[in-house]
């Protein structure tokens, strides 16, 4: 079994989800008649990863002017059952695609925001929902803990998928579990953009045997709507987010990307064979293991 599948470094229409939609839907249109069979977006595509704001804190104290900035972030974050994951799920049915998206997702009963990663079928139905389970620094002011307990791959016709957000990757634990489901298509939407992230993505292909896509946000100081400039920490780089999404194969080796420096989109080929072929000589979960003496 062969398909396409393609990751999209973008800018998105920060605090609009209405506009950010609109990109999403734009994309989607242009990657089905290329064939694409699983698309996927950054972390926190919509509303925005918050990069570079402040939210008023320091240790021991918050201020009022943070909690209005927060206020505006969990306005425009996004339910599982809102419209705008209706009109997500929608847009997968429409291109009949897989559609993979970082979302800042509310929880309507706690108040508390997740960083989530949500994956659409064809069917216009939420088969996955990762919540971040360590949110990075500052993150911790904006995104509460996920529990872990969806570290876990879902099936698709595509083979099984799953993933992790951003430094979660740097969890062997985590990443450990998410192999142990017996997945094929590692998601790892992330907010780095170091050059460092692309080895990572290359070390965890290699060590999982899987296909991972990496997609990232492409932002400017100048993408900010204004009156949200105000936030930015002092010295905040013009340049907020330089990109490196990338697609790797189950032997480590770039199929696409890296990508820096602009907004684009990355598309490969996967081969499901590779896979099992890649398998030969190394599987984590499998012959390559010993549970016997390490998991004590």
């Amino acid at each position: 079994m062969t398909f396409k599948v393609a990751v999209v470094q973008e800018t998105p229409a920060f605090f609009d989800n209405r506009k950010s939609l609109k990109i999403v839907d734009d994309h989607l249109r242009d990657l089905a008649k290329e064939n694409v069979q699983l698309v996927m977006f950054p972390e926190s595509f919509l509303p925005g990863y918050p990069r570079d704001l402040d939210f008023g804190m320091q240790v021991g104290s918050r201020s009022e002017r943070g909690r209005n900035l927060w206020l505006q972030y969990w306005k425009h974050s996004i339910s599982c059952k809102d419209d705008n994951a209706k009109a997500l799920a929608t847009m997968a049915e429409k291109y009949q695609l897989f559609l993979a998206i970082g979302v800042t997702e509310k929880e309507e009963k706690s108040r508390s925001l997740y960083c989530s990663l949500l994956v659409f079928s064809p069917e216009g139905k939420l088969i996955y929902r990762h919540r971040k389970i360590k949110p990075t620094g500052m993150e911790r002011v904006v995104w509460g803990e996920g529990d872990g307990s969806d570290i876990s791959a879902a099936d698709s016709q595509l083979g099984k998928l799953g993933g992790l957000i951003c430094w979660e990757n740097y969890m062997p634990e985590a990443r450990l579990k998410l192999y142990r489901s017996g997945l094929d298509i590692y998601l790892a939407p992330t907010a780095d953009a170091r050059p460092t992230w692309t080895a990572t993505m290359q070390h965890i292909a290699f060590e999982s045997r899987c296909f991972v896509l990496s997609s990232n946000q492409y932002f400017t100081r100048s993408d900010y709507p204004e009156g949200l400039t105000e936030y930015l920490v002092p010295g905040a780089e013009n340049i907020i987010c330089r990109g490196g999404s990338c697609i790797v194969s189950p032997y480590g080796a770039l199929m696409q990307g890296p990508l820096f420096d602009k907004k684009g989109v990355l598309i490969a080929t996967i081969d499901h064979d590779e896979l099992i072929r890649s398998r030969l000589d190394f599987d984590p979960s499998g012959h390559y293991s010993r549970p016997d003496i390490l998991d004590q």
